[in-house]
Formats: C-alpha cells, sequence, structure tokens
C-alpha cells in the first residue's frame, strides 16, 4: 500500500504513514492494515516494540478521510460510516490494550483520528512543532476515537474546554492534559528511533526526554474550571456570557463555529464518563451511539459540506442558537441495542 509503510525493522515492529501530502491522514484501508500488524506482531517474539511515525514535517495525522464517509452519506448510504467507525475504534481499543509498548512520534498536526492513533500508546513523544486537538465538535461530530477517554481524564474542566472549542495544544499542553508523555526536541528523533529499532527498549527515551516549557493550558485551568463547571451547554455558556473578560470572548467565539449539538453531546459523554468506572470500552461505546446517528440525525453532512466541500465557513446547525434540548443529546447517546458496538474482529 503507497500510503503507509509497514515492516519489522531491528526489534521493531515499524509503521510510517506517508502521504504527506494529505498530512497523513487516515483512510480506512490504512486502519485495516496498522491492526492487521499489530495482530500479527502480538505474539511475534522478534518484535519487542511497536514504533509509530509519519513522513513530512507538517503532520503526524491529521485525522480520518472523511471524503468517502461524505459521499457515501450524502447517498443515504449509512451503514458505511458506522463500519467505518466501528473498525477504527476497535484499532483504537487495540492500541489502548497493546501488550507491548506503542511508541508513537507526533510531528506538527495530530488531530482527529490521529489521536486515536498516536495518544493511546504507551511512549508517546511530542516535540516543539507538536500540535494537538480534537476538532470534530467543528464538523457536527463529537470528539471521538476514544477521546473521550483522555477528556475525561483530563485535570479539573480541561476536557470540556478541549472538546468543544477544538484549541490547538501545544506539545507541553498535551503533556499537561494527558494526550503525551516525552518532550524531545526533534532533530533527536531519527537516532532514538534507530537505537528503538535496534535495543527494542523504550527506556531509551528517558535520556532524551526534556522538562517542556510552561504550559498556557495549565495557566488558565482555574479561570477553564470556572467557566465550565455547568452540568450543561446552556450551564457553560451562561457563565462565559456573565465574563466580560478576554478569555471568555475568545472561548465563545470559537464555541460559536461549532455544532451545537456535538458541544452539548460532548459535554454529556464527559460528564457521564468521569468517575471509577471510566474504561476505553465504555468511552468508545458512547461515542459510538452518536457517531452512528451522526448522519442520518446529526450535523455531520453538513458539517462537511460547509468545512470541506462548499468551503464557505457558513453550516446551517441544528439548534443554531445554541439552546439544544436535553432531548436531542438524550436521542444521540441512547443505546444501540443489537447495533451497539463490538470491538471483536468480526472481518
Amino acid at each position: 500500500m503507497n500510503d503507509i509503510s509497514i515492516r519489522v525493522t531491528g526489534r521493531a515492529g515499524r509503521i510510517t504513514l506517508d502521504r504527506p501530502q494529505a498530512l497523513n491522514a487516515l483512510t480506512y484501508d490504512m486502519c485495516l492494515a496498522i491492526e492487521d500488524a499489530l495482530d500479527r506482531w502480538a505474539n511475534d517474539t522478534s518484535v519487542d516494540l511497536i514504533v509509530v511515525d509519519a513522513a513530512g514535517e507538517r503532520a503526524f495525522c491529521s485525522g480520518g478521510d472523511i471524503a468517502e464517509l461524505y459521499a457515501t452519506g450524502k447517498a443515504g448510504d449509512y451503514d458505511y460510516g458506522r463500519k467505518f467507525w466501528a473498525d477504527e475504534y476497535r484499532l483504537n481499543a487495540k492500541i489502548f490494550s497493546y501488550s507491548k509498548p506503542v511508541v508513537s512520534f507526533m510531528q506538527g498536526f495530530t488531530m482527529g483520528g490521529g489521536v486515536g492513533l498516536g495518544c493511546h500508546g504507551s511512549h508517546r513523544v511530542v516535540s516543539e512543532t507538536s500540535q494537538i486537538a480534537m476538532p470534530e465538535c467543528g464538523i457536527g461530530l463529537i470528539p471521538d476515537v476514544g477521546g473521550s477517554l483522555m477528556l475525561a481524564l483530563a485535570p479539573g474542566r480541561i476536557g470540556e474546554y478541549l472538546g468543544v472549542t477544538a484549541t490547538r495544544m501545544s506539545a507541553q499542553d498535551a503533556i499537561f492534559a494527558g494526550f503525551a508523555d516525552c518532550y524531545i526536541p526533534q532533530h533527536l528523533w531519527p537516532d532514538l528511533i534507530a537505537k528503538l529499532e535496534d535495543t527494542g527498549d523504550a527506556a531509551i527515551l528517558t535520556p532524551a526526554t526534556l522538562a517542556p516549557p510552561a504550559s498556557e493550558l495549565q495557566e488558565h485551568q482555574a479561570h477553564i474550571d470556572a467557566l465550565f463547571d455547568g452540568e450543561t451547554l446552556g450551564d457553560i455558556l451562561n457563565n462565559l456570557r456573565k465574563d466580560d473578560g478576554e478569555f471568555a470572548r475568545e472561548t465563545l467565539k470559537k464555541m460559536e463555529r461549532m455544532s451545537p449539538l456535538a458541544m452539548a453531546s460532548t459535554i454529556e459523554v464527559i460528564h457521564r464518563l468521569r468517575g471509577p468506572s471510566l474504561t476505553i470500552e465504555k468511552a468508545l461505546d458512547l461515542e459510538y451511539r452518536f457517531t452512528y446517528r451522526a448522519m442520518e440525525h446529526g450535523d455531520f453532512l453538513e458539517g462537511i459540506r460547509a468545512a470541506i466541500i462548499d468551503k464557505d465557513r457558513k453550516p446551517a446547525w441544528q439548534f443554531a442558537d445554541m439552546n439544544v434540548p436535553l432531548a436531542a443529546t438524550g436521542k444521540m447517546l441512547r443505546p444501540l441495542g443489537n447495533a451497539a458496538l463490538t470491538l471483536e474482529n468480526t472481518r
């Protein structure tokens, strides 16, 4: 496959995304190829760890390739998208619980589906160029690919803020929020990858890891916690509108570009996940309830039209006044019964 290189080099199973012209956006076939490789290497005693990286300087992975999702959805075929998401989520869960170290090197943009690929491994490396985000609300989805798990685990109310604003995290912000582990200058990466291939030992990352610069997100946490302490989207909007500071105004401006239904559902999902019973399986199940319905009942197709197809940046969202009834989020997140997500490989 031209879009991805999968091989064994030394002691490492190697996965390199190779679509730099498309910011290494993840296609359905790439997802399946990665899963097949992980399955092969799980019991291969010659492979000690997995190293995931990407070609080009601009992006590790900018997200999922959504052109086919849009085309099939507009034609009234919702099953393709449902299968795509189910198979992608199975891969996310597999990376999260993989029996061997998974080391990801995330330069430039890591967004959406890229987070699902790069941020569930055991060793998540970022650099001075890294920008990590969950921008799904901007196209009518909720943060998925297991991203809701990390948002629920983020400090304070940082998860709600990141989920509904699509704010891009620097390397230091991503480490603070729980999306990354190791800050290593990018010029050191080629030698480190060669050593990982040679030794099969992820511990060699430790001496190269530096203390990251101060996190701007951390500096704003107290303010974010106060603004986002509401139970619903409406509560949070009321807090933001009462605050006449620049940060609140900028936050509102970001949220005004997002799907209100997706934002309200994002907040509900994060709140449901918090607590001692949080698992990747629970997060993916809730995400799939929404994405399963996103084309037929949500704002997904309109979000893609406005952002990618017509590029007019003027989506006609449902609940454009941002008054989202609780019944609307309840409809998007109710159990799917026999259609519920299964993480067993049925291919």
